[in-house]
């Protein structure tokens, strides 16, 4: 298991929303509860990737478009039948990457359980998702679709899944538009804004997935919050329930030092602004996807006179964030 974000263990009466999980549990939260094809672990050995067979789509051809399968004739392969019936020019995904996709989930020879299409919403989730989607799709590029299916040993097991109506005994059958990958080398790619305030820290500009440079001026912190954007993106505006994909750095005012970074961890990490600090969740709402968010956070709006133990964080200290948002759901 990954190893908790400062930022969701934090004390129950700094955050907006005192029940927190990890950070796995997160990362699909604004999904329904039909929209999640998540499975739990196997410990069965690779499948073969063979080619079929495979039912037709016969409706929604095109990308991002929700598909129609004809009814799956005969019987399934007992390995991972994967098809690329759209061929995507970008990144490839690699596995661990969170996935932005829109997905339909059907069974074979039955009827659909799943889909994101209906409420035009794609998935936000980890390609641990399922042992399935992560052989299905791992080496593909983003604007791919790819069809495959997925015995029960790769999918949910001999349980299946009762609330999806997904039999032990059920291969399933997954079209997936792969939109977007990200990965502990992701960054924000927005316009540069200048740093005139001379009394906030300056943060760096590189776009490359290392951590940017934070420092800090030798000036008291100031009292009230500072939201300010480092690269603006060009993407939807962060609402204040929404679940975002980040990369981040935290050091402290006092000291400069750093306390938490993903880019340390080289690990992402996915939440709600529901279940953070307040400095966090008034910081990034506004926001827009893509951007680079320099925030800095006074105590009471941070950890105040309680910060995690064993962070290396003093009592009523200020805290300095370089954000970039990746992703919302």
């Amino acid at each position: 298991m990954r190893r908790r974000s400062l930022l969701i263990a934090v004390p129950a009466g700094l955050v907006t929303l005192a029940a927190c999980g990890d950070d796995e549990s997160d990362s699909s939260s604004k999904a329904s509860d039909s929209a999640s094809p998540s499975a739990s672990a196997t410990s069965a050995p690779p499948p073969k990737i063979v080619d079929g067979p495979l039912p037709a789509i016969t409706q929604g051809a095109r990308f991002g478009e929700k598909p129609t399968l004809a009814k799956a004739a005969g019987e399934p392969s007992d390995q991972l039948a994967v098809k690329t019936v759209i061929a995507g020019s970008g990144r490839p995904v690699t596995e661990g990457d969170y996935l932005k996709a829109h997905y339909l989930g059907q069974v074979w020879g039955g009827k659909e359980f799943s889909n994101s299409y209906d409420a035009k919403t794609p998935l936000l989730t980890q390609l641990t998702v399922m042992e399935g989607w992560k052989y299905a799709l791992t080496g593909k590029k983003t604007g791919s679709r790819v069809l495959f299916s997925v015995p029960p040993t790769w999918a949910y097991g001999e349980q299946g899944n009762s609330q999806l109506g997904v039999k032990g005994t059920d291969t399933l059958l997954f079209v997936v538009d792969v939109e977007e990958t990200y990965n502990a080398d992701s960054s924000a790619k927005g316009t540069k804004v200048a740093q005139d305030d001379t009394g906030v820290p300056t943060v760096g500009t590189n776009t490359d997935g290392k951590a940017p440079k934070i420092k800090v001026p030798g000036a008291d912190a100031p009292k009230k919050l500072v939201a300010n954007y480092i690269l603006e993106g060009d993407g939807e505006k962060v609402a204040a329930d929404d679940t975002v994909l980040v990369q981040y750095k935290g050091v402290v005012w006092k000291t400069g030092k750093e306390f938490d970074s993903t880019y340390s961890r080289k690990d992402l990490t996915s939440f709600s602004l529901q279940q953070v600090v307040k400095g966090w969740a008034q910081g990034l709402t506004g926001k827009k996807v893509g951007s680079r968010v320099l925030i800095v956070i006074p105590p009471d709006l941070g950890y105040g006179d309680s910060p995690p133990s064993g962070s290396g964080i003093e009592k009523d200290s200020t805290l300095v964030f370089s954000v970039d948002i990746l992703a919302k759901m």
